[in-house]
């Protein structure tokens, strides 16, 4: 086979930017795409550093030294840590949430909105004599 039998491949920018999408979505592994389209791992590398996708390379950091690992593991540590107390929030939230929603249904507010913006307009006397317990049957005692 002589040198000018090869055939050289020309691929427009659209093929190009079509592959590199369906790496950067996870649907095809780099691998998986030279199978596919029959292409080298080399020329889809060439089209990442070509598009200033980095974040397509196979990169790995490389730790060097036992500070550097105890340090990674105190950093996973505190952030499970921080999706615990993430998750806590959110479960507060959502309580809080559902309560205003049974508050307002039983006041007879239309929705929590509508009881935020009542509660906002009201003056400090008159929320803090509301929320006080009025003893017999409703007459407040001096």
């Amino acid at each position: 086979m002589y040198k000018n039998d090869q055939v050289t491949r020309r691929y427009s920018e659209g093929f190009k930017l079509k592959i590199l999408a369906e790496l950067s979505t996870g649907k095809y592994s780099k691998r998986q795409l030279c199978l596919i389209y029959g292409l080298r791992a080399s020329t889809i590398n060439g089209w990442i550093k070509k598009y200033d996708r980095k974040e397509l390379m196979n990169t790995r950091i490389m730790v060097e030294n036992q500070d550097e690992i105890s340090r990674v593991k105190a950093l996973q540590k505190e952030i499970e840590q921080l999706k615990k107390l993430l998750l806590k929030k959110d479960l507060e939230l959502l309580v809080n949430d559902s309560y205003l929603e049974v508050m307002a249904e039983e006041l007879g507010y239309k929705n929590v909105a509508e009881l935020k913006k009542k509660l906002s307009t009201q003056s400090p006397h008159q929320s803090s004599s509301r929320s006080k317990a009025k003893p017999h049957g409703g007459m407040q005692l001096l």
